[in-house]
């Protein structure tokens, strides 16, 4: 009798355990296809948010790809790609808008979102190079945010240079050239300083037109205004990258005024 008490009470201890772990294979499962399913739509929206990106001189587009892109980050909080395409749209979105709210969350979000990027890769450079050009936008809109970022914006690029300085044509020469040329000068402004760096950077990108309009207005700041009208005119000629149209519409225009203030 007890030998069959015992018999049955192993056998109801040994349906107990594997209904646990058959409940715990399930719900292993259930969560890896959910993970699974989320990584796909996180994929499925940087898409989106790319194309929507190609498109940006629409500003519609441009906030179509940040909702898009905050729905990547959401789904995937851990997808690299998605925190540092939200800070570059973000950026372009702040700089190019015409409402100061937009603005101000706009690089606030862009910030948020490479600071993300650089915590999940610190060893790319997309992260760094966005995170530094939404605090040199916050900067350019707001003095006070303009003298705590310096040293930040500095650090972002410095980074992007140790990782790789040929990084989208050097561009982290173009903004650190930008930012020494226009901080004060008791925060370290210093327009050789400029000139170095930009002129550092035709070594990378000879067809990067804002690197271009930088240095031809850092020559006109030095008094340089033959070697300003050089740097114009090469511009000028340039065939654009298709990849960077607008910035290419962009650098065209402002060389041209630039131009029209020399003469």
């Amino acid at each position: 009798m007890r030998n069959r008490r015992r018999r049955v009470v192993l056998l109801t201890l040994l349906m107990a355990v594997t209904a646990t772990l058959s409940c715990r294979n399930q719900r292993s499962e259930a969560e890896n296809n959910a993970g699974q399913t989320d990584k796909t739509v996180a994929v499925e929206k940087i898409a989106e948010g790319d194309q929507l990106y190609s498109q940006r001189e629409d500003p519609s587009k441009v906030r179509l790809g940040v909702a898009s892109l905050r729905q990547a980050r959401t789904v995937d909080f851990g997808s690299y790609e998605a925190a540092w395409k939200l800070a570059r749209i973000s950026y372009y979105l702040g700089a190019h808008t015409d409402d100061a709210r937009e603005r101000d969350e706009a690089f606030r979000e862009g910030t948020e979102a490479g600071k993300t990027a650089v915590q999940l890769s610190s060893e790319k450079p997309e992260g760094h190079f966005w995170l530094g050009a939404n605090y040199g936008g916050s900067a350019q809109h707001s003095t006070l945010a303009g003298l705590s970022n310096i040293e930040d914006i500095r650090r972002e690029m410095e980074a992007v240079l140790r990782i790789d300085e040929q990084f989208e044509g050097g561009s982290a020469y173009l903004v650190l050239g930008q930012l020494y040329l226009e901080a004060p000068r008791f925060f370290g402004g210093d327009y050789r300083k400029a000139l170095e760096y930009l002129e550092k950077g035709l070594k990378f990108g000879s067809n990067n037109a804002l690197l271009r309009l930088r240095l031809a207005e850092a020559y006109h700041e030095a008094n340089r205004d033959a070697d300003a009208r050089k740097q114009i005119d090469i511009l000028l000629k340039m065939t654009p990258n298709p990849d960077y149209l607008p910035e290419h519409k962009e650098a065209v225009d402002k060389a041209k005024k630039l131009l029209e203030k020399i003469n």
